[in-house]
């Protein structure tokens, strides 16, 4: 089909930046009639540039080619364009992004829909069905329900500062057909549109659109959110957390120093045992994320397809910027590795398999739900079983050369065994644990004859150094480790020959005896911090910790009395995008759980203790402290007597 609007390519000399002739358009008397137009020659961002479009693993269809061509052409400046970008394994066709307006992603397919259908069952909802050239019904992979997920992921995973709900709007989810006509895709579709409450009331942020509008160049169809100037929605901020996963982490002339390792990890990192199959363990600051991330961009560099997956979703930016660390200037991050949790993996898998609406009823919910429902059981017994069972009869499903799994004593064994489906014949399984971290309690179900169930023939591997945490802390934690926590099952840092500096840190333990008196003492810990009198400590230096209900309350008193806002998790609203929110680098007080706060760490620390019925979860909380040349500080409240004779023991102890 020729598309009558086209222009031509650019010259193979011409700059990537100046791809199109492109019209600027206005409009007069407030109407969509008449539009005067002018000839300008403006940069455009384009990725990868058209010069290397033939390159791309999928080459474009002349359909895609031709969207691309339209965008290009009508779009105002700022948009930027990514053509088929990896975006963590998702691979959508084509994703616009403009900081002061919003995102759009779109699925670009050549189906001419002649045999698609659509069944509709009395229960449940409505799916795809096409036949083949023998007349048989096959249901294929729903487009729209690819770049629905895409969306949902979009705002839950990779765009965590768009304000819930509303943030939302900010995306459009496009499905263009290039070869069948509007009234086609809306008979076939529409049904699909109606089943999601969501969908159906904004519809103009789920366009469908078809090869008459695109022949007519009809933009108010095929997005109709071009016109549009700014967003209240939109940000900056939330733009350049996209576009740290639309690109590469790191621009090469902003690329940090390579990961600084010792000689058992590089080993580990650079290595695989016979089996595939290894196991880490280590104390808190030895270096097993390090590690594993080291390990990722190693396989990915060789060309493997890895899977990183972890149990706290705050760890993913944090893994994948150290991975990019380590493969200086190669852009195999991005379009070799997914960085999930397993929650999320099983949804991909799902959506994949094209059970999307079977997972959705696991949580006894619509498209459009909340998954708090029953959480427990299924996570430990439906949804893997779901997933495994989609290993064996899914021919769609994700496939890895290589998986690594970080927080391994948080996981169930049944995950494990899920995962493990996904491996290639041949590949590699890394599992990395601390079993002194057991803030889950799952990491008693890691017998030896489970390890032995889960693949495992050789002996740990074992980091003993601890190279984050200031040396002063790792006294503290050996005698926290020997009064409550159970002997012969805890790691416990060490000091390594590599440590030359007695970094200063500042150790107070505050013991609360007068009832009723907590809320305030915790107020004034986070208080003296901002008032902190080193000249190089930031506010987002700053970290509060405790559990959800005096959190919450502690944060509320620091707003109103220090007139800040404080980047926190306690409200349960969008808990999961506040969580990937707080570590986005911004610069204020942070505030969350020690469950949200595990595998990261923080210059200056107030961690909040009431009871001693999680002793672990303690533990954990105080090896998230990090060392630095000039000072750290970590300074507990507690008003649980059972701690009060160990906090004594600490340099600075105070009584209220």
């Amino acid at each position: 089909m020729i598309f009558p609007w086209s222009c031509p390519p650019p010259s193979p000399g011409q700059s990537q930046g100046h791809a199109f002739l492109r019209t600027q358009e206005s409009r007069g008397g407030g109407t969509r009639g008449r539009r005067s137009t002018r000839a300008i020659l403006m940069p455009r961002l384009i990725d990868p540039p058209r010069s290397d479009l033939n390159r791309l693993p999928t080459p474009l269809t002349a359909g895609q080619q031709a969207v691309l061509d339209l965008f290009d052409r009508r779009l105002q400046d700022g948009w930027e364009f990514y053509v088929q970008p990896y975006l963590n394994g998702l691979r959508p066709d084509l994703v616009l992004l403009n900081p002061k307006v919003g995102i759009a992603v779109f699925a670009i397919t050549d189906w001419d829909l002649t045999t698609c259908s659509v069944d509709k069952p009395l229960a449940g909802p409505p799916r795809l069905m096409m036949r083949d050239s023998d007349g048989r019904c096959l249901y294929p992979h729903n487009p729209l329900d690819r770049v629905q997920s895409c969306k949902s992921e979009l705002f839950n995973l990779y765009c965590p500062r768009l304000n819930a709900p509303s943030g939302v709007a900010a995306i459009t989810a496009g499905l263009i057909f290039t070869r069948a006509p509007r009234a086609r895709v809306e008979q076939v579709f529409s049904a699909f549109l109606s089943h999601g409450k969501a969908t159906s009331k904004y519809r103009h942020l789920h366009p469908l659109s078809g090869s008459d509008d695109l022949e007519a160049g009809d933009l108010d169809t095929i997005f109709p959110e071009w016109e549009r100037q700014k967003s209240t929605v939109m940000s900056a901020n939330s733009a350049a957390d996209l576009r740290g996963w639309l690109k590469d982490p790191y621009c090469s002339q902003e690329q940090p120093a390579p990961l600084d390792m010792d000689d058992d990890q590089r080993r580990l990192a650079t290595t695989r045992t016979g089996t595939g199959y290894r196991r880490i363990k280590g104390p808190a600051g030895a270096g097993k994320s390090l590690v594993l991330a080291a390990r990722a961009a190693v396989l990915a560099d060789e060309g493997k397809h890895v899977l990183v997956v972890t149990f706290n979703i705050t760890l993913l930016n944090y893994l994948r910027d150290l991975a990019a660390r380590h493969v200086t200037g190669q852009p195999v991050i991005r379009r070799q590795i997914d960085f999930l949790n397993f929650q999320q993996w099983c949804k991909r898998v799902c959506n994949d398999a094209g059970c999307k609406d079977e997972y959705d009823q696991l949580w006894g919910k619509t498209s459009t739900g909340s998954e708090t429902q029953r959480r427990d059981p299924i996570l430990e017994n439906e949804l893997p079983k779901l997933v495994q069972s989609l290993y064996t009869t899914s021919s769609n499903v994700p496939r890895y050369d290589a998986i690594l799994v970080d927080e391994g004593q948080d996981y169930r064994p049944i995950w494990w065994h899920t995962l493990c489906k996904a491996v290639k014949p041949g590949g590699e399984m890394l599992f990395v644990a601390d079993k002194t971290q057991n803030i889950y309690g799952t990491a008693a179900a890691w017998t030896e004859t489970a390890m032995a169930r889960a693949g495992f023939s050789d002996p740990w591997s074992e980091l003993r150094g601890s190279y984050r945490l200031p040396q002063g802390v790792i006294p503290i934690l050996r005698n926290f480790s020997d009064a409550f926590l159970i002997r012969g099952e805890n790691d416990i840092p060490e000091h390594t020959q590599a440590e030359v500096m007695n970094d200063p840190v500042e150790l107070r333990w505050v013991q609360v005896c007068t009832p009723g008196k907590e809320l305030e003492v915790c107020v004034d810990e986070v208080h003296r911090f901002m008032e902190w009198p080193i000249d190089d400590t930031a506010q987002a230096s700053i970290v509060f910790l405790a559990e959800m209900k005096m959190g919450a309350m502690v944060i509320e008193n620091v707003e109103r009395r220090k007139g800040m806002r404080v980047l926190e998790t306690f409200s349960r609203e969008s808990c999961n995008r506040k969580k990937r929110a707080l570590f986005q680098g911004q610069a204020t007080v942070k505030a969350t759980t020690p469950y949200n706060f595990q595998g990261w760490e923080g210059r200056h620390l107030v961690i909040y203790v009431e009871n001693a019925g999680n002793p672990a979860l303690l533990y954990t909380a105080l090896t998230r402290l990090r060392r630095h040349a000039n000072g750290s500080a970590l300074s507990v409240v507690s008003s649980c007597p059972a701690f009060s004779a160990f906090g004594r023991a600490w340099p600075d102890f105070v009584e209220v």
